[in-house]
């Protein structure tokens, strides 16, 4: 007897109709058609069955925290970073585990089941790691929670940073972080790079920094992390997040500076709604994108994984935990719209993002995790187009969540009495390349 039996499924690498069988916490088999009865059985009415969403850039010790002490008056990171540090004062243990598990609800019921969070050590008393290290706890059988050690003021510019991101990581945290363009020299920010890296080495970390949020053409420090990442063989261990500074540098630079990228064997993680909001603040016309060069670091090799980076919290007002949102805007604002560039976009949130934290291959397969996402869409890219609705969200064979169809009930003479949103235009599988 199968434990859950999904009939009539697509899948994002095959073409055709699949049966998915489920045994305990692996998918048995996957086969044209699969005999035999299940305790559940689900019915995907040939739409979309996929690996669970992946976020490898938030920011959980914020969010939900929009309008604490106020509001970001003037959208920028930097009233951003500044109202941050008004909030800090004021957080509590409780009320930072209270926020953070209301957002795992959330995150739950959008498929999203990795989730690495960057967490402030700046200053002490260290209440946010306090916090999310209960919260770890807590969401791990049903969310993969990383947790970086952040200095988000500078490694070198807070007092004592370096000592509360040696505590946090000893009293648990996963992976060293840090902000090398937030120092106060170019200098310092080079060093912090340096030793952030040693110390991810000594303890065997995988690291991730904040590289180059900025729209300076000088800040340049994703050149110094590669180069590190290099020489400490740390490789697929580092990530450099945003590297937004790199939509500004030009042509012959980014030309030296992506192989370094790629030899390095480091993700980078663009994160597209907040790039796109908090970049190019200061220009006129013509107005810079914000996102770093996605298409450059793709065709160079690199492992590139969209993040999410903020929800309602002091940087970013919006956001819904969904990652088919981040992947619908990095289609626009990269832009990219090749039917192999929307798929890509799909495995910018899935795949690649298990790989940028170093999770095991989600990959849906004979013997694999039984863990997926049944979404109101026929293939990948009609997903990212409609942003659409998980049907069910399952984690090592158990349903986390059901959502019932978003269907339209239509009163037009001679129309159908319902509209399916993935029903009414041709699947995008099914499009010419």
């Amino acid at each position: 007897m199968l434990d859950i039996l999904i009939r009539n499924a697509r899948l994002p690498d095959r073409r055709g109709s699949f049966d998915i069988a489920v045994k305990g916490e692996k998918i048995a088999t996957i086969a044209r058609s699969i005999e035999g009865a299940a305790d559940i059985e689900i019915d995907a009415g040939d739409q979309l069955v996929a690996p669970p969403f992946v976020d490898p850039h938030f920011h959980m010790d914020a969010t939900l925290s929009l309008g604490l002490p106020r509001l970001n008056q003037s959208g920028t990171l930097l009233e951003g970073i500044a109202l941050w540090g008004e909030l800090k004062p004021l957080l509590t243990p409780e009320a930072v585990i209270e926020r953070a598990l209301r957002y795992c609800d959330l995150a739950v019921s959008q498929g999203l089941l990795a989730i690495r969070s960057h967490v402030d050590v700046s200053t002490a008393p260290l209440v946010g790691v306090e916090a999310l290290l209960e919260v770890r706890k807590k969401v791990a059988p049903y969310i993969d929670l990383q947790l970086v050690a952040f200095p988000q003021d500078g490694l070198y510019r807070s007092e004592k940073a370096e000592e509360n991101l040696l505590r946090a990581l000893d009293m648990g945290v996963d992976v060293v972080g840090g902000i090398p363009h937030f120092e106060r020299t170019m200098a310092d920010g080079a060093r912090s790079v340096t030793r952030l890296a040693e110390i991810a080495a000594e303890r065997g970390l995988m690291l991730d920094l904040h590289c180059d949020e900025s729209d300076d053409p000088l800040s340049r420090h994703i050149e110094t992390l590669a180069y590190e990442t290099t020489r400490l063989g740390l490789a697929d261990r580092v990530v450099g997040s945003h590297v937004t500074a790199m939509h500004s540098y030009d042509n012959y630079y980014a030309t030296k500076l992506v192989p370094l990228i790629a030899e390095s064997g480091m993700t980078i993680v663009p994160n597209p709604l907040i790039n796109i909001t908090l970049q190019g603040r200061s220009d006129t016309y013509p107005r810079r994108r914000g996102l770093t060069r996605v298409q450059e670091l793709r065709a160079a090799g690199v492992n590139v994984a969209f993040g999410q980076d903020c929800t309602m919290d002091p940087w970013y007002p919006l956001g819904s935990a969904d990652m088919l949102d981040v992947a619908h805007m990095g289609v626009h604002a990269v832009p990219m719209t090749s039917r192999e560039a929307m798929r890509w976009a799909f495995e910018s949130v899935t795949l690649n993002g298990a790989k940028a934290m170093r999770l095991p291959d989600p990959t849906l397969r004979e013997g694999g995790p039984a863990s997926m996402v049944l979404l109101q869409a026929r293939d990948p890219i009609e997903a990212v187009r409609l942003r659409a609705t998980r049907l069910a969200v399952i984690r090592d064979g158990e349903i986390l969540s059901r959502t019932p169809p978003r269907l339209a009930q239509l009163n037009l003479a001679g129309r159908p009495a319902t509209l399916d949103p993935a029903g009414y235009a041709p699947a995008a599988e099914d499009a010419s390349d």
